[in-house]
């Protein structure tokens, strides 16, 4: 395989198990300013621009800013109860650090609800490179965050490759020219089955560790 320099994450269903804390800050949103009971599917369904730009498209209600701010609460108040630490996923951020591999996230979700993920989960400083919903044009599957995050990180697309759990992050890779990998090794992900096909697809982290050639994480 090609010599990797630099690897971006998606972060919601990817990096953490934070899919079942935005389903649920949504549902609350839905139900309480549209009188909405929404599935996880439909909320999926409408995944693409930041927790700020589903709702300014979505919901009826004009109180827009309000229902915004309630999603942040909802998703504050009650990470701790949705979203535990992923001792592997730790590990597997460790160990390409450790092996002078750059890192990124490029994801859609805004920054203040990355920034919150982060801070409860300990992930905070690890990346060199994070780009969110709130600093692109154009979201996943457009490949502007991925080749904005190439430049930052200043290494070639030859060079890097982008680990997702969506569509939308493999077709978006695939458009940036870099390696994709889909994953589903979290409780939750967003694609049962890639219909954007990705290089690779890995069900567990120790097996895309092993094929990095970096080492395998410790069994927790």
């Amino acid at each position: 395989m090609f010599i990797i320099k630099g690897v971006i994450f998606d972060f919601d269903g990817t990096l953490a198990n934070t899919l079942p804390i935005c389903y649920y800050a949504f549902q609350n949103v839905f139900k309480l300013f549209d009188d909405k009971d929404l599935s996880s599917d439909e909320v999926k369904a409408m995944f693409g621009p930041s927790e700020t730009g589903i709702i300014r498209k979505n919901l009826t209600n004009t109180n827009k800013d309000k229902a915004i701010e309630l999603y942040y609460s909802k998703y504050l108040e009650s990470h701790h109860q949705f979203v535990a630490p992923n001792l592997e996923i730790n590990e597997l951020i460790n160990k390409l650090k450790e092996n002078g591999i750059k890192l990124g996230i490029v994801t859609g979700k805004a920054r203040r609800s990355l920034d919150i993920s982060l801070k409860e989960l300990n992930m905070d400083n690890l990346f060199e490179v994070i780009i969110t919903g709130d600093d692109v044009i154009n979201p996943k599957p457009h490949p502007e965050g991925v080749i904005k995050a190439l430049s930052l990180l200043g290494i070639k697309n030859d060079e890097a490759m982008f680990v997702g759990d969506s569509d939308a992050d493999i077709e978006a890779g695939n458009q940036a020219n870099v390696y994709t990998v889909g994953v589903q090794w979290l409780p939750d992900y967003q694609t049962l089955e890639f219909k954007v096909k990705p290089n690779s697809i890995y069900k567990s982290i120790p097996e895309f560790v092993n094929s990095l050639n970096i080492g395998v994480p410790n069994e927790s």
